[in-house]
């Protein structure tokens, strides 16, 4: 099979990228043959002040996009296409470039883009779905996307325009949902079920197990400091435990700094800020953890941070939101608490850390779920089903218009 990748990287690195990179390479240890087609927004910096202006038109449509697209289906001939994102130099423009050449297009939900500006579901510290009840306009007045009403403005008619000429339904062939939790979500907000497949992030390479005989040493965060992450609940949580209760914060990001000084300033000394940490220290960090803790306050489509600690054989914490709580089973591969709740959290923390030799259990129970679930050989099998369901999908819609026309 030839499969052509579509995505268009933001300015800093992010886990899509990890992600197209681990698909792409995954297909091709499998035999298959990939091109990719990548657009960056680092783009963007080398636009003049009246190229920046026409940014806004861009991100609904990018005509320079529709002819290099189909310039290139005409000279690779793939037999379908796969687009991750498309904002802001892509453009939704790449989908009628695969309707006029004739291939079938599968998307990755990565997000909640197609239904909220913003892409998160979250605003002012709380989960929002405004753009979904009473309309996009929402999102302008709030100027959702990076404090600009100007740029929130563009992305929400981005949606409304392709919603009204029904792009996503007529365009797509199938949507790749990381979760039961989005697929659901994308079904309520009128996406059609029948396209929408649940297929998780996976884990690669598999970092192994941690050994029985390694130390349960402390609790461990890894993410990034930002609020939707909940790490100020999760100090919180921890002025309300023993001091004998050792936490490793591993990451960095907007909050890192009144973070720490929240934690001084409660005389949390038992709290200790990594900073970054590269990925190879971070399954180190895991094996030696008696458990991670997930504390989001925001809807995550997917926990990867979940599956990489389910594959060191960790078990989670987890609060009780989005695909977190689809991830984690109670009691058996970790625990859940009631999301932004300190209370509810140090009760769970002080249970599990009396409870070593019951979270080495879930610890191994959490490693089969990563060898049944995460792993590169059965994501290959989910995607390359995603793909024959497009392509049959796409073949079959082509032949009931040639019938109706024919009528």
């Amino acid at each position: 099979m030839h499969v052509l990748i579509v995505h268009n990287s933001y300015q800093q690195p992010g886990g899509e990228d990890v992600v197209v990179a681990q698909e792409r390479k995954l297909l091709e240890q499998y035999g298959h043959t990939v091109t990719l087609y990548e657009r960056s927004n680092h783009e963007i910096d080398a636009l003049s002040f009246t190229q920046r202006a026409g940014l806004i038109k861009r991100v609904v449509s990018a005509n320079d996009t529709k002819l290099a697209v189909r310039g290139l289906l005409q000279v690779v001939k793939p037999d379908v296409v796969h687009v991750h994102n498309t904002f802001a130099m892509v453009s939704p423009s790449v989908y009628e470039a695969c309707h006029q050449e004739d291939v079938p297009v599968v998307q990755t939900l990565h997000n909640y883009s197609m239904l909220c500006p913003a892409a998160t579901f979250y605003r002012n510290g709380k989960v929002c779905h405004d753009c979904v009840t009473d309309g996009l306009l929402s999102s302008v007045q709030h100027a959702c996307y990076r404090d600009s009403r100007l740029m929130t403005g563009a992305i929400a008619l981005m949606v409304a325009t392709h919603r009204a000429r029904q792009t996503w339904n007529q365009l797509i062939d199938a949507y790749i949902a990381l979760s039961r939790f989005v697929k659901e979500k994308f079904v309520q907000s009128g996406f059609p079920a029948n396209k929408l497949h649940v297929k998780p992030n996976f884990v690669a390479p598999d970092p192994g197990e941690r050994r029985r005989s390694d130390s349960q040493e402390y609790a461990l965060f890894v993410g990034r400091l930002s609020p939707e992450k909940g790490v100020l609940s999760l100090l919180k949580s921890w002025e309300r435990l023993p001091s004998e209760v050792p936490l490793v914060i591993a990451g960095d990001g907007p909050l890192r700094q009144s973070l720490e000084e929240h934690a001084a300033r409660r005389g949390l000394r038992n709290v200790r800020f990594t900073g970054h940490v590269q990925r190879d220290k971070v399954d180190k960090l895991m094996k030696r953890a008696a458990f991670l803790i997930v504390p989001s306050v925001w809807e995550e489509p997917f926990g990867l941070i979940v599956a990489e600690a389910f594959a060191c054989g960790t078990p989670v914490l987890g609060a009780s939101i989005g695909a977190i709580k689809e991830m984690i089973e109670h009691h058996v591969t970790g625990l859940q608490f009631k999301p932004d709740d300190p209370d509810d959290l140090a009760k769970k923390v002080a249970w599990a850390w009396s409870h070593l030799a019951q979270l080495a259990i879930m610890g191994r129970a959490a490693r089969i779920v990563y060898e049944n679930r995460y792993t590169g050989s059965t994501n290959y099998r989910l995607l390359t089903e995603i793909y024959a369901s497009a392509i049959d999908a796409h073949f079959r819609s082509k032949r009931k218009r040639a019938l109706r026309a024919a009528a």
